[in-house]
């Protein structure tokens, strides 16, 4: 899946067998669904086991049973701390033998329980040309700085705010007359390509990760 040189994460993938993946996702599920009809169609040789949730009304919920694909569905609210519910996910993953954890639009801050036993094994696509722009509303963020090129990106998740080693970028021109929709649509378009292109790339076993660098095998 994922040669790593340092920085922990595991590497152990049994060969020949389909990437097994978590999504975890707050919102609409769009992200989801564009990596889950690659699967389907068999473009990318994985299968998403589970969705992770933490909102109970968030419509990736029903993209995920048109799939059919389990869900995993918490309110943090429940729980003293996110390590509480964090520790609680990390069991399931484990149980489930989840060999990449996919972060599509999940709105939580993550801690060093979940990140650890899955730094190297956990992505996620944020909608800007990192290290410009992370956190939150990154297409308001381009448009407020009034830059010309944003974009997405799609990077490692190491506990920071969107400062993991970057996978893969594609920029995306911000035009004259672009509002915050209208720029946020077009970056969305892109993320539905370079995210499952990416996990298919880890899928085929061509990602090396050696401290910050990422190389792309052929």
């Amino acid at each position: 899946m994922i040669a790593s040189n340092g920085g922990g994460g595991s590497t152990d993938v049994r060969a020949g067998a389909p990437l097994k993946i978590a999504v975890f996702a707050s919102g609409s599920g769009s992200n989801f669904q564009a990596l889950a009809e690659r699967i389907r169609d068999g473009s990318i040789h994985a299968t998403i086991e589970l969705v992770v949730c933490d909102k109970p009304s968030a419509y990736v919920l029903e993209r995920a049973k048109q799939f059919e694909v389990e869900q995993y569905v918490f309110s943090p609210k429940q729980y003293p701390s996110r390590e509480a519910y964090e520790a609680e996910i990390v069991a399931e993953l484990e149980r489930r033998g989840i060999d990449l954890v996919v972060m599509a639009g999940y709105m939580r801050l993550v801690t060093s329980v979940l990140v650890e036993p899955f730094y190297g094994r956990m992505i996620n696509v944020h909608p800007a040309l990192l290290p410009a722009f992370p956190g939150m509303d990154g297409v308001g963020q381009a448009l407020a700085y009034g830059a010309k090129i944003t974009g997405a990106t799609v990077h490692f998740v190491d506990g920071g705010t969107d400062t993991g080693p970057i996978i893969a970028q594609q920029a995306v021109e911000i035009e004259r007359e672009d509002t915050q929709e209208s720029l946020g649509a077009r970056i969305q378009r892109v993320e539905y390509e370079l995210l499952p292109k990416v996990v298919g790339w880890i899928a085929d076993g061509r990602v090396s990760l050696d401290g910050r660098k990422v190389t792309i095998n052929n």
